[in-house]
């Protein structure tokens, strides 16, 4: 305002042209002449009127431009078109041909998007994210499934698509697996970290099961062995907040890239296996890296050449071996319980909460992240492995429980209860390995009735079945309490002259 007021003082107090004006002002000499001929057009004069206000000033130059008229044409339907937005597939301009049928005199593409852009920038001021070179890795399931057919059986399984997308370069790594499962959702990862040849600062997960035991939009609680590949391969995971689809906005246009140029282009084709059908993903999958920018120079392949790849992390010499993880409770006899097979820890550990580790290969027990016992993987359900060093050097450091205690505790119930329970004993190498088995077998009193227990002890001492399942199945089929057969007394063979015998039958 003081360069208006400043420009016609010069002009018309002190007689300067526009080019001493503008130098004097340190403006530009057409912005002069554009000042002097707006006030020639509202017919000012210097001096000005003294109630003259800096406002009212710029409102005689700069009069408000006339209203433009309102058109005609049919306005879009804004709050119909952003709900249909949310649909899968649906596009603004698949919603405006189906305008351009009910209204054919209607707005073009171009201003149709415009109109609704506007009215939907008014709904919520959202934060733009800025991707920095290899920080971010955004991972997800596509809601489209790919079908496999058994070859055999003709049987048809849906194939899930990982998609793990590089936040600075939108690089893109799709693979499809049999199931969500955590075992193919931590492969799924491991395979990635390999395509990229490197891996992130970070990972940005959805809150699926297998990556997210527990949601929390402050501190969600990971699984336990996503933690463990996240450690291994010394990234971080943070998921993003439940139904909050924008801190992991990049996965979710991969999602939708993926599902237009890639699973769309597979629909009219069979696979009749996994391998067949990640081989065509691949194929698609080059395409759609090197496919160039809309609106950008270049690639994905490119982007990712030039930023991402140079500030990726370093793989660890080893791929991650997948492990799960367990809360386990050792017994009196010190051996925790995985999958049916017994392995020992340190008997003072007895009692107390550990977590165990399980890979294909090997199992490990762990307290409070410090290993304590390691083992080589067994599938023999009811055995037991052991390790000496974790056995009590001497009955005095285990006084609590012995094979004679459990002995004379069985022998509460009966005899045949004692002698079942001392059968147990001595069927393993070591009797603290049978401790559980001899307990369990004396607590079925409490169940069936101590008369039940010891005649089922005696029925399968008879039939030399020396285990606690089988005094178990007895006492739930219930043949304790079945008569029991009466051994017949043996009879010598009739000697007869008109009777073979039967050495004739040999």
């Amino acid at each position: 305002m003081r360069k208006i007021r400043e420009t016609l003082r010069l002009h018309f107090d002190s007689g300067l042209g526009q080019r001493p004006i503008a130098r004097c002002l340190n403006i530009s000499r057409t912005t002069v002449g554009d000042y002097l001929h707006r006030a020639n057009i509202a017919g000012l004069s210097w001096p000005l009127p003294p109630s003259l206000s800096d406002q009212q000033l710029y409102r005689l130059l700069f009069a408000p431009a006339a209203a433009a008229a309102p058109s005609d044409r049919a306005l879009p339907d804004y709050a119909y078109l952003h709900n249909e937005l949310k649909r899968k597939g649906v596009t603004l301009m698949l919603l405006w041909e189906e305008y351009q049928v009910e209204h054919p005199q209607g707005y073009r593409y171009s201003h149709f998007c415009e109109l609704y852009r506007r009215w939907a920038r008014k709904l919520k001021i959202s934060m733009r994210q800025v991707h920095k070179a290899g920080e971010k890795l955004f991972v997800d399931y596509c809601g489209h499934t790919l079908p496999v057919i058994n070859p055999h059986t003709g049987e048809i399984s849906e194939a899930q698509i990982f998609v793990a997308v590089l936040g600075a370069s939108s690089y893109t790594f799709v693979e499809a697996t049999l199931s969500q499962n955590l075992s193919d959702w931590l492969g799924s990862h491991t395979r990635a970290f390999e395509f990229f040849g490197g891996v992130p600062e970070l990972v940005i997960p959805d809150n699926l099961k297998s990556a997210v035991s527990k949601p929390c939009r402050y501190e969600p609680d990971l699984n336990p062995s996503y933690q463990d590949l996240a450690e291994h391969y010394g990234t971080a995971v943070i998921p993003a907040r439940v139904r909050k689809p924008k801190d992991k906005a990049k996965a979710e246009v991969g999602v939708q890239v993926v599902e237009r140029w890639i699973l769309a282009r597979l629909r009219k084709q069979s696979f009749f296996s996994l391998a067949e059908a990640n081989a065509a993903i691949r194929t698609l999958l080059d395409d759609l890296n090197n496919r160039a920018f809309r609106k950008l120079p270049g690639s994905r392949k490119d982007a990712f050449e030039s930023l991402d790849r140079p500030a990726l992390k370093a793989l660890p010499a080893q791929a991650y071996t997948f492990a799960q993880w367990k809360k386990v409770r050792p017994g009196i006899d010190y051996h925790v319980d995985i999958e049916g097979h017994y392995y020992s820890v340190p008997y003072q550990l007895r009692g107390q909460q550990l977590d165990a580790r399980i890979t294909a290969d090997t199992v490990e027990c762990f307290q409070q992240r410090k290993r304590v016992a390691s083992h080589i993987r067994s599938f023999q359900k009811g055995r037991h492995t052991t390790v000496a060093s974790h056995m009590p050097k001497g009955q005095r450091e285990y006084a609590d429980w012995t094979p004679e205690r459990l002995i004379r505790w069985a022998m509460k119930t009966g005899p045949a209860t004692a002698a079942m329970t001392e059968a147990i004993l001595a069927s393993r190498q070591h009797a603290q390995q049978a401790f559980r088995s001899a307990m369990g077998l004396i607590s079925l009193a409490k169940a069936y009735t101590p008369q039940r227990l010891e005649a089922a002890c005696e029925l399968a001492l008879d039939g030399g079945a020396t285990s606690y399942k089988s005094v178990k199945s007895i006492l739930t089929t219930k043949l304790d309490q079945e008569p029991r057969q009466q051994t017949l007394p043996s009879v010598p063979p009739i000697a007869h002259d008109n009777i073979r015998g039967g050495h004739y039958y040999h």
